[in-house]
């Protein structure tokens, strides 16, 4: 079924714990724990940092606000990053490390296959296994 979504009625909430606190999240449409397309938003503080992590399916990702800074690797490293402004779009592959952080408050649109899962480059930077 067809359903459009103002931007005011976007239904947001805290971001699920496999990312850090601080973050907010909100569905658009599928459902990101089961197969199949899905297409959400997160809404980052300044200075949210995402360490390195992949996806087991590929992640198109789209700024709709702020200043999102996206880099390849294997480790969080600002000096490498490219900042994309509203408008911006960075396709990410299956299987490969990428970190990200916003330096204003930013909002993405994420578009993906699900199930979503996140599986970090160290283990250690999991915020799933603290929070």
């Amino acid at each position: 079924k067809g359903q459009a979504v103002t931007a005011d009625k976007i239904q947001w909430g805290p971001a699920p714990p496999v990312l850090p606190k601080g973050a907010e999240f909100a569905v658009l449409s599928g459902d990101p724990g089961k197969k199949g397309p899905f297409t959400v938003r997160l809404k980052m503080p300044p200075g949210y940092k995402i360490a390195a992590h992949q996806h087991p399916t590929a992640e198109a990702v789209t700024v709709i606000s702020g200043a999102f800074h996206v880099g390849m690797g294997d480790k969080l490293d600002e000096t490498l990053a490219d900042k994309l402004g509203p408008g911006g779009f960075v396709e990410l592959p299956a299987n490969m490390n990428h970190f990200a952080f916003a330096s204003v408050e930013t909002v993405v649109q994420i578009n993906s296959e699900g199930p979503f899962a996140i599986k970090y480059a160290n283990p250690t930077d999991d915020p799933s296994k603290t929070q």
